[in-house]
């Protein structure tokens, strides 16, 4: 695993971010991996992380996480050039339950050219539905049963968008949901799924859930496409 220091905020946690890469090593070993690539800082960002090139994807980034984390996907898209040009795959894989980031991953290499197939994984989840993340680690065995009304929300969403209730009253219910568990919301929107953009009252197609809230020490995001 490269935890990367420029998609990291200045109050953020990347000096406590989980590194666990003999686990990594051991896992993908378990799975019939052949080759393990893992870069240092300097490796990546050889003139210095401050002083790196930057690659920048407009519009797509600005919204949700863009606007909540300024920087954030400008660090993630620079990082996975670097990648890309380092490795030249010609599959890559991103996990769903970061939306935001696959949909930016997606334009970025559509719009550079890169001859590389995006391949959304499905997000992995816990028995209780929380989707599994490297800062569920932050969190107790209480706070992880707390959790699982993420997933819970973002189904009843699903449900109310198929039973005919406004999306604005959708979203307000699952704020207040997320707050009576005990989280800090930061967000409970439907978007579309193509562009994150916001939708009509009345659309009911081509749509996606996405939550983002905090609780204790951990910030969760996950989602759901909202189509039956």
């Amino acid at each position: 695993m490269f935890v990367n220091p420029t998609q990291f905020g200045p109050n953020e946690d990347f000096a406590n971010y989980p590194r666990t890469l003999e686990a990594d090593r051991a896992g993908l070993a378990a799975h019939g991996c052949d080759a393990l690539f893992a870069p240092s800082v300097d490796e990546m960002y050889p003139f210095g992380a401050a002083a790196s090139v930057r690659v920048e994807i407009p519009k797509i980034t600005e919204v949700l996480e863009g606007e909540l984390r300024p920087g954030h996907f400008a660090g993630v898209a620079t990082v996975v050039t670097k990648l890309f040009n380092l490795v030249q795959p010609d599959v890559a894989v991103f996990g769903q339950k970061d939306y935001q980031q696959l949909l930016v991953i997606r334009r970025m290499t559509q719009d550079l050219r890169f001859p590389i197939d995006i391949v959304a994984a499905p997000t992995r989840r816990e028995g209780n539905g929380l989707a599994m993340s490297s800062r569920n680690q932050y969190l107790s065995s209480e706070e992880r049963d707390r959790a699982s009304v993420i997933h819970r929300t973002l189904c009843a969403m699903r449900e109310q968008l198929h039973a005919g209730r406004p999306p604005a009253q959708i979203e307000a219910g699952a704020r207040a949901a997320l707050e009576a568990a005990g989280s800090v919301p930061d967000y409970a929107v439907i978007r579309r799924a193509a562009d994150l953009s916001v939708p009509d009252a009345t659309e009911r197609g081509g749509l996606i859930a996405l939550i983002a809230t905090r609780l204790s020490r951990a910030r969760l995001i996950d989602n759901l496409l909202l189509d039956p």
